[in-house]
Protein backbone atom coordinates (compact mmCIF):
# COMPACT_ATOMS: atom_id res chain seq x y z
CA UNK A 1 0.00 0.00 0.00
CA UNK A 2 1.34 3.64 -0.78
CA UNK A 3 2.26 6.12 1.78
CA UNK A 4 -0.07 8.79 2.47
CA UNK A 5 0.39 12.33 2.06
CA UNK A 6 -0.80 13.38 6.13
CA UNK A 7 -1.88 16.53 4.86
CA UNK A 8 -3.73 16.11 1.56
CA UNK A 9 -4.55 12.69 2.40
CA UNK A 10 -3.14 11.06 -1.00
CA UNK A 11 -0.54 8.51 -2.24
CA UNK A 12 2.97 10.74 -1.77
CA UNK A 13 3.47 10.19 -5.52
CA UNK A 14 -0.06 12.16 -6.74
CA UNK A 15 0.76 14.54 -3.97
CA UNK A 16 4.43 15.23 -5.09
CA UNK A 17 2.75 15.51 -8.94
CA UNK A 18 0.29 18.00 -7.90
CA UNK A 19 3.33 19.70 -6.34
CA UNK A 20 5.45 19.74 -8.99
CA UNK A 21 2.51 21.07 -11.58
CA UNK A 22 2.11 24.14 -9.18
CA UNK A 23 6.08 24.61 -9.05
CA UNK A 24 5.37 25.27 -13.17
CA UNK A 25 7.30 21.93 -13.89
CA UNK A 26 6.24 19.06 -16.32
CA UNK A 27 4.70 15.37 -14.62
CA UNK A 28 4.54 12.11 -17.14
CA UNK A 29 1.85 10.44 -17.46
CA UNK A 30 1.39 7.15 -18.41
CA UNK A 31 -2.12 5.79 -19.31
CA UNK A 32 -1.69 1.68 -19.75
CA UNK A 33 -0.49 -1.04 -22.26
CA UNK A 34 -3.68 -2.21 -23.06
CA UNK A 35 -5.27 1.45 -23.52
CA UNK A 36 -3.60 3.97 -26.00
CA UNK A 37 0.26 3.09 -24.58
CA UNK A 38 1.00 6.16 -24.55
CA UNK A 39 2.97 8.92 -21.91
CA UNK A 40 1.58 12.76 -22.31
CA UNK A 41 3.79 15.56 -20.96
CA UNK A 42 1.21 17.20 -18.92
CA UNK A 43 1.41 20.96 -17.46
CA UNK A 44 -0.65 22.84 -15.34
CA UNK A 45 -2.60 25.48 -17.74
CA UNK A 46 -2.57 28.69 -15.79
CA UNK A 47 1.62 28.08 -15.57
CA UNK A 48 1.91 27.58 -19.37
CA UNK A 49 5.28 29.92 -20.71
CA UNK A 50 6.62 29.73 -24.28
CA UNK A 51 9.28 28.17 -22.67
CA UNK A 52 6.78 25.12 -21.86
CA UNK A 53 4.86 25.23 -24.88
CA UNK A 54 8.70 24.66 -27.12
CA UNK A 55 9.21 21.97 -24.35
CA UNK A 56 6.41 20.21 -25.12
CA UNK A 57 6.62 20.60 -28.70
CA UNK A 58 10.31 19.71 -28.93
CA UNK A 59 10.42 17.01 -26.34
CA UNK A 60 7.05 15.18 -26.78
CA UNK A 61 5.72 16.09 -30.26
CA UNK A 62 2.48 14.52 -30.32
CA UNK A 63 -0.66 16.82 -30.79
CA UNK A 64 -0.83 19.85 -27.86
CA UNK A 65 -4.18 20.03 -26.25
CA UNK A 66 -5.80 21.47 -22.84
CA UNK A 67 -8.23 19.66 -20.98
CA UNK A 68 -10.88 20.95 -19.09
CA UNK A 69 -13.52 19.36 -16.75
CA UNK A 70 -17.03 18.24 -17.59
CA UNK A 71 -18.21 20.47 -15.07
CA UNK A 72 -17.12 23.53 -17.05
CA UNK A 73 -17.80 22.37 -20.07
CA UNK A 74 -21.72 22.26 -18.96
CA UNK A 75 -21.73 25.38 -17.59
CA UNK A 76 -20.29 26.72 -21.17
CA UNK A 77 -22.46 24.81 -22.76
CA UNK A 78 -19.14 23.82 -25.22
CA UNK A 79 -19.63 20.90 -27.85
CA UNK A 80 -18.04 17.78 -28.54
CA UNK A 81 -16.19 17.61 -31.98
CA UNK A 82 -18.62 14.56 -32.63
CA UNK A 83 -21.55 16.79 -31.85
CA UNK A 84 -20.53 19.40 -34.24
CA UNK A 85 -20.38 16.18 -36.73
CA UNK A 86 -23.67 15.26 -35.67
CA UNK A 87 -25.36 19.00 -35.81
CA UNK A 88 -24.12 19.59 -39.59
CA UNK A 89 -25.04 16.46 -40.91
CA UNK A 90 -27.82 17.49 -42.81
CA UNK A 91 -26.15 20.07 -44.99
CA UNK A 92 -23.03 18.26 -45.17
CA UNK A 93 -24.14 14.26 -45.89
CA UNK A 94 -20.18 13.46 -46.12
CA UNK A 95 -19.73 14.08 -42.35
CA UNK A 96 -22.21 10.83 -41.74
CA UNK A 97 -19.55 8.99 -43.50
CA UNK A 98 -16.70 10.62 -41.51
CA UNK A 99 -18.36 9.75 -38.01
CA UNK A 100 -19.44 6.08 -38.34
CA UNK A 101 -16.50 4.52 -37.48
CA UNK A 102 -15.85 4.61 -33.64
CA UNK A 103 -12.37 5.14 -32.44
CA UNK A 104 -10.22 1.52 -31.29
CA UNK A 105 -8.96 2.82 -27.79
CA UNK A 106 -11.93 4.07 -26.39
CA UNK A 107 -15.96 4.20 -26.85
CA UNK A 108 -15.20 8.13 -27.47
CA UNK A 109 -13.37 10.97 -28.32
CA UNK A 110 -12.42 14.05 -25.66
CA UNK A 111 -12.21 16.44 -28.32
CA UNK A 112 -14.18 19.67 -28.45
CA UNK A 113 -13.78 22.88 -29.65
CA UNK A 114 -10.30 24.52 -31.07
CA UNK A 115 -9.46 28.36 -29.85
CA UNK A 116 -7.35 31.21 -29.94
CA UNK A 117 -6.52 33.74 -27.63
CA UNK A 118 -8.19 36.76 -29.05
CA UNK A 119 -5.05 39.09 -28.80
CA UNK A 120 -2.75 36.51 -31.00
CA UNK A 121 -1.90 36.53 -34.88
CA UNK A 122 -2.08 33.20 -35.97
CA UNK A 123 -2.04 31.77 -32.52
CA UNK A 124 0.51 29.04 -33.09
CA UNK A 125 3.32 30.44 -32.29
CA UNK A 126 5.01 29.32 -28.90
CA UNK A 127 4.11 32.51 -27.58
CA UNK A 128 1.02 32.79 -28.84
CA UNK A 129 -0.11 29.19 -27.67
CA UNK A 130 0.96 29.86 -24.14
CA UNK A 131 -0.91 32.87 -24.16
CA UNK A 132 -3.78 31.21 -24.88
CA UNK A 133 -3.42 27.94 -22.40
CA UNK A 134 -2.65 30.32 -19.98
CA UNK A 135 -5.94 32.33 -20.16
CA UNK A 136 -8.17 29.09 -20.17
CA UNK A 137 -6.10 28.20 -17.13
CA UNK A 138 -6.90 31.57 -15.59
CA UNK A 139 -10.01 31.61 -16.49
CA UNK A 140 -10.86 27.49 -14.77
CA UNK A 141 -9.44 29.03 -11.38
CA UNK A 142 -11.69 32.06 -11.25
CA UNK A 143 -15.26 30.03 -12.36
CA UNK A 144 -15.80 29.32 -8.96
CA UNK A 145 -16.44 33.08 -8.45
CA UNK A 146 -18.28 33.96 -11.64
CA UNK A 147 -21.95 33.14 -12.57
CA UNK A 148 -22.55 31.02 -15.57
CA UNK A 149 -23.46 34.02 -17.50
CA UNK A 150 -20.67 36.10 -16.71
CA UNK A 151 -18.42 32.92 -17.47
CA UNK A 152 -19.38 32.76 -20.81
CA UNK A 153 -18.78 36.40 -21.33
CA UNK A 154 -15.83 36.28 -20.38
CA UNK A 155 -14.77 33.30 -22.61
CA UNK A 156 -16.23 34.64 -26.06
CA UNK A 157 -14.51 37.95 -25.49
CA UNK A 158 -11.44 36.44 -24.25
CA UNK A 159 -11.36 33.53 -27.22
CA UNK A 160 -12.45 32.99 -30.78
CA UNK A 161 -12.81 28.93 -32.70
CA UNK A 162 -11.25 27.50 -34.09
CA UNK A 163 -7.87 28.22 -32.81
CA UNK A 164 -4.44 26.22 -32.11
CA UNK A 165 -5.54 24.85 -28.83
CA UNK A 166 -7.84 21.85 -29.39
CA UNK A 167 -10.09 21.39 -25.76
CA UNK A 168 -10.36 18.27 -24.60
CA UNK A 169 -13.76 17.74 -22.10
CA UNK A 170 -12.91 15.33 -19.53
CA UNK A 171 -15.81 12.63 -18.54
CA UNK A 172 -18.10 13.77 -15.99
CA UNK A 173 -17.50 11.04 -13.55
CA UNK A 174 -13.87 11.12 -14.64
CA UNK A 175 -11.63 7.87 -14.01
CA UNK A 176 -15.41 5.92 -13.16
CA UNK A 177 -16.25 6.41 -16.02
CA UNK A 178 -13.15 6.55 -18.99
CA UNK A 179 -9.32 6.21 -18.21
CA UNK A 180 -8.34 8.39 -20.51
CA UNK A 181 -5.36 11.26 -19.87
CA UNK A 182 -7.87 13.69 -19.81
CA UNK A 183 -9.40 12.02 -17.13
CA UNK A 184 -5.90 11.08 -15.26
CA UNK A 185 -4.93 14.68 -15.58
CA UNK A 186 -7.66 16.14 -14.39
CA UNK A 187 -8.39 13.81 -11.42
CA UNK A 188 -4.95 14.11 -10.38
CA UNK A 189 -5.39 18.12 -10.73
CA UNK A 190 -8.68 17.55 -8.71
CA UNK A 191 -7.57 15.48 -5.61
CA UNK A 192 -4.27 18.04 -5.35
CA UNK A 193 -6.17 21.10 -5.51
CA UNK A 194 -5.11 22.64 -8.65
CA UNK A 195 -6.98 24.52 -11.25
CA UNK A 196 -8.61 21.85 -13.53
CA UNK A 197 -7.02 22.91 -16.35
CA UNK A 198 -4.10 20.91 -17.66
CA UNK A 199 -2.32 20.94 -20.82
CA UNK A 200 -0.74 17.73 -22.72
CA UNK A 201 1.33 16.26 -25.54
CA UNK A 202 1.98 13.20 -26.15
CA UNK A 203 5.48 11.64 -26.27
CA UNK A 204 6.67 9.91 -29.56
CA UNK A 205 9.51 7.80 -30.34
CA UNK A 206 11.63 7.39 -32.94
CA UNK A 207 10.38 4.92 -34.50
CA UNK A 208 7.20 6.01 -36.35
CA UNK A 209 4.92 5.02 -33.11
CA UNK A 210 4.60 6.23 -29.40
CA UNK A 211 7.85 6.76 -26.96
CA UNK A 212 7.82 3.54 -25.20
CA UNK A 213 7.15 3.47 -21.34
CA UNK A 214 10.32 2.47 -20.55
CA UNK A 215 12.02 5.41 -22.71
CA UNK A 216 9.78 7.77 -21.03
CA UNK A 217 10.60 6.89 -18.04
CA UNK A 218 14.51 7.43 -18.72
CA UNK A 219 13.66 10.85 -20.23
CA UNK A 220 11.70 11.91 -16.86
CA UNK A 221 14.59 10.55 -14.73
CA UNK A 222 17.05 12.76 -16.96
CA UNK A 223 15.02 15.65 -16.31
CA UNK A 224 14.07 14.98 -12.30
CA UNK A 225 10.60 15.26 -13.41
CA UNK A 226 8.01 12.88 -11.98
CA UNK A 227 6.81 9.68 -14.25
CA UNK A 228 3.18 8.72 -12.92
CA UNK A 229 1.62 5.31 -14.86
CA UNK A 230 -2.15 5.77 -14.98
CA UNK A 231 -2.89 2.91 -12.68
CA UNK A 232 -1.35 4.94 -9.72
CA UNK A 233 -3.22 7.55 -10.35
CA UNK A 234 -6.75 5.42 -10.86
CA UNK A 235 -5.98 3.64 -7.68
CA UNK A 236 -5.29 7.35 -5.89
CA UNK A 237 -8.57 8.08 -7.15
CA UNK A 238 -10.57 5.21 -6.26
CA UNK A 239 -9.86 5.69 -2.51
CA UNK A 240 -9.57 9.69 -2.26
CA UNK A 241 -13.15 9.73 -3.72
CA UNK A 242 -14.53 7.29 -2.44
Amino acid sequence: MQALDPLRQVPVPIAAAGAALSRGEPVLLFDAPDREGETDLVILSELATPELIRLLRHDAGGLLCTAISSELRDRLGLPFASELLEAGRARFPLLEALAREGIRYDRRSAFGVSVNHRSTFTGVSDNERARTVRAIGELVRVAPSLSDDELRVRFTSEFASPGHIPLLYAAPKLLAERKGHTELAISLARMTGLSESVTVCEMLGDSGGPRSPDAAARYASDHSWLFLDGETVREAWVRWSG
